[in-house]
């Protein structure tokens, strides 16, 4: 069966560094959009970054832009954010999502587009 598997969150002080990965497994990883969300509690799941299929093109929300870079190694099923200059509104619980999409020049940040889903990776920025 298709699976998402995130890691690399943790605590981390504002100004700091966190790379995340999400590790895919049961599909044809090559011919799938990746997206990144996070959630607060109580707030709505949002996007953050997504990638095309073939890697590229790729999307930013403007809250990230200029510090979170998107990457695949199709070789691996993986992908990565590099998260540069955490604020503490950055803190939330990270999701990466696949869709199958080889053909979509675009990728989406809409959480609806999406049908698989992993089960999320704590980022907690904070002095």
């Amino acid at each position: 069966q298709s699976q998402l598997v995130e890691s690399g969150g943790g605590l981390m002080q504002p100004g700091g560094s966190l790379k995340l990965s999400c590790a895919t497994s049961g599909f044809t990883f090559d011919y799938y959009v990746i997206a990144w969300f996070r959630q607060i509690p109580g707030k709505e799941r949002e996007g953050v970054s997504c990638i095309s299929a073939s890697g590229d093109s790729a999307d930013y929300a403007d809250s990230v832009k200029g510090r979170f870079t998107i990457s695949r190694d199709n070789a691996k099923n993986t992908v990565y954010l590099q998260m540069n200059s955490l604020k503490p509104e950055d803190t939330g619980a990270y999701f990466c999502a696949a869709n199958w999409g080889p053909y979509w020049s675009i990728c989406p940040m809409v959480p609806g587009r999406y049908h698989y889903w992993g089960q999320g990776t704590q980022v907690t920025v904070s002095l």
